[in-house]
């Protein structure tokens, strides 16, 4: 039976994809001498938060999902954050294949939120390894399951994060808001005959902080 180990090499942004990826450079190792002839293999990316610190304005940043300072002792837990999957050709020893990772900038999506509060450093990632492995049987192939017990952990720079937003998205930021929502905000450009949604935003946010300010 294959014994297989993971590691985490790099994590780098996807070229010319034309949706936010990461590729994360794993390496796996046979330690058995057994030959592999395919792997199918999965991973849940969780982010762990407690392991690493954070300054003032990551903390004001942070404070719907963890709350203040004070409370960081018992909401800093690790929390799911992208699954994964890909497939590997044979190998005997060891390989090293990309295991694609789609990025989303939807703020209501927790990781999402954490890691565009990050000013610098690094983000302490946990990649869970499952899937399953095919090898030479005494009747053909072999069919086992990767154990659920293969992790690897690596540190992703939060520039590596950002310049992959600012690629696909620059200068901007992205928010999900109910249908009926858009339509009012439709209503409102169209009748201030505004040319962005920013203006849109703008010009109410102005109204509601100026006290002499007259919605139409």
């Amino acid at each position: 039976m294959a014994e297989l180990a993971f590691s985490v090499v790099d994590v780098v942004p996807e070229r010319y994809a034309a949706a936010p990826n990461l590729l994360a450079r794993v390496r796996v190792e046979e330690t058995s001498g057994e030959r592999v002839h395919a792997l199918a293999l999965r991973a849940q990316i969780r982010i762990e938060p407690q392991r690493r610190r954070y300054d003032d304005t990551e903390e004001q940043a942070l404070l719907d999902l963890f709350g203040d300072r004070t409370r960081f002792a018992e909401t800093l837990r690790p929390f799911a954050w992208l699954h994964a999957s890909t497939v590997a050709q044979g190998f005997t020893g060891s390989t090293e294949i990309d295991l694609p990772l789609p990025c989303t900038y939807d703020f209501e999506v927790s990781g999402t939120t954490y890691l565009h509060a990050l000013r610098d450093g690094e983000i302490p990632l946990l990649f869970l390894f499952s899937g399953t492995v095919f090898t030479r049987g005494a009747t053909g192939f072999s069919v086992a399951q990767v154990p659920w017990d293969r992790e690897a952990r690596f540190r992703l720079p939060v520039g590596v994060w950002r310049d992959l937003m600012e690629a696909h998205f620059p200068g901007t930021e992205w928010l999900r808001m109910r249908r009926d929502t858009v339509e009012a905000l439709a209503r409102h450009r169209h009748a201030r005959g505004l040319t962005s949604w920013d203006d849109v935003v703008t010009d109410l946010l102005t109204r509601a902080l100026d006290p002499a300010g007259e919605l139409p």
